[in-house]
């Protein structure tokens, strides 16, 4: 995929569900579909796309990753370990939130995108991961880098106190 053909984050996403819905159906092998992320997560939108479907929806691929995908969102590098990190913090305040609400199935959906991000976490570049989960734990200290993206999404101290202790979960 050139980056002239780089999908849109809308086309990103369109992608991936067809791709996973192939993969679950054994109509695409590990192997080639590890290739076709890898062309897709070169680029920040495809990147988004295909976190928004894999991380969120209902496949199974994010909780038993094929070894040819770990190593190819391995291979992928910062922008990967930059999306993860940024999805933890997401899904860890939103299941806050909903459990302020009381909505208890999206609770448990956000708490499976915090899970899935910490396993996939765990099988990126370790040196990689160190430092992004550094500059977002300062943040929820009022720190670094990540305060904007902290106050963007108006996040409270206990959604960061939440988002700091799922930092430390990974480091686990």
């Amino acid at each position: 995929m050139s980056e002239a053909a780089a999908p849109n984050f809308q086309q990103a996403m369109e992608i991936t569900a067809q791709w996973l819905n192939l993969w679950e159906a054994g109509e695409l092998s590990d192997e080639v579909l590890a290739d076709r992320v890898a062309e897709l997560v070169a680029s920040r939108d495809g990147a988004r796309g295909f976190f928004v479907i894999s991380l969120a929806g209902d496949s199974p691929l994010m909780d038993r990753l094929p070894d040819p995908l770990q190593l190819q969102l391995r291979a992928a590098g910062d922008g990967v370990v930059d999306l993860t990190v940024r999805n933890l913090a997401m899904s860890t305040a939103m299941a806050v939130h909903h459990q302020r609400t009381g909505d208890h199935e999206q609770q448990g959906k956000s708490e499976r995108v915090t899970q899935r991000c910490n396993d996939l976490l765990q099988m990126l570049e370790p040196e990689d991961v160190k430092k992004r989960l550094e500059t977002l734990l300062a943040a929820t200290k009022g720190e670094g880098d990540d305060v904007e993206f902290l106050a963007r999404w108006g996040y409270d101290e206990q959604q960061k106190a939440a988002i700091a202790a799922a930092v430390l979960a990974v480091a686990q």
